[in-house]
């Protein structure tokens, strides 16, 4: 699995852009995943480089040639409807004619009453028929953002008033996204995108602690409102996608 110390576009070679160039990637997402896709319209528009052809449609099977697909798929709030998008999606075509596939939940698909190995297994088996029935997709698989973490005081209140915290969603979201690096680190291509949220400048991670472990959260120069990327956040992730996809 890449770290987030990955170079950017600017330090990729000119042949792993053109090869990177050279892919069919289709991504599936919601809006931080629309933030993502503007941070690599801000990469290439100062790389002249990066002349992704990048394509927004809900049928990738039918963009002929190379290009970087993309489009919101299922309903927030609702992971399983994303699961079943995805696997639609490949059976429409796209597996059958190979390339890379990924898609992404969102931070609103996990809070605190969430069945975290529920839905851990359903990911699983279905990515595991994916693969099986389309051996030909490369598919990547993509950590659930976080977000941006709550003063004490805050948190202390809506305990009080018996309402949801940030900290509690952000723990679900972290078994989540371990179990992820568990199961596919050693063997598959992951896109971290809760490491490099939660990873400042210098390296050193944002997150509180529960017990003797340290749960990860949204690095507040990422956001603006606490869970979607600003432009720094969205330049960040978009060049450590586009290092991991050009590994691919």
């Amino acid at each position: 699995m890449e770290t987030t110390a990955a170079p950017s576009p600017h330090s990729l070679t000119d042949q792993q852009i053109s090869g990177l160039t050279a892919k069919k990637i289709f991504f599936g997402h919601q809006s931080v995943g629309n933030n993502i896709i503007q941070g690599i319209r801000d990469l290439a528009s100062v790389d002249p480089r990066l002349k992704l052809n990048l394509v927004k449609s809900s049928d990738p099977q039918s963009i002929s040639g190379p290009a970087f697909v993309e489009c919101e798929m299922g309903q927030n709030g609702n992971p399983q409807s994303k699961i079943d998008a995805f696997s639609a999606l490949l059976d429409k075509g796209m597996g059958a004619q190979g390339g890379i596939a990924m898609f992404k939940f969102c931070y609103v698909d996990i809070d605190s009453s969430t069945d975290i190995p529920k839905m851990f297994a359903s990911y699983r088996d279905e990515i595991g028929s994916l693969k099986a029935g389309f051996p030909a997709v490369r598919i990547v698989h993509v950590t659930v953002p976080l977000t941006a973490g709550e003063p004490a005081a805050k948190v202390w209140i809506k305990s009080l008033l018996g309402r949801e915290t940030s900290q509690e969603a952000n723990l679900k979201r972290n078994q989540f996204n371990d179990l992820v690096r568990k199961t596919y680190a050693e063997t598959e291509r992951i896109f971290d995108l809760a490491e490099i949220e939660s990873t400042h400048d210098d390296r050193s991670r944002s997150y509180f602690r529960r017990g003797n472990q340290s749960i990860y959260t949204l690095a507040p120069e990422y956001t603006d409102d606490g869970g979607h990327l600003n432009e720094v956040g969205r330049r960040t992730a978009a060049e450590r996608l586009l290092f991991i996809l050009a590994q691919s």
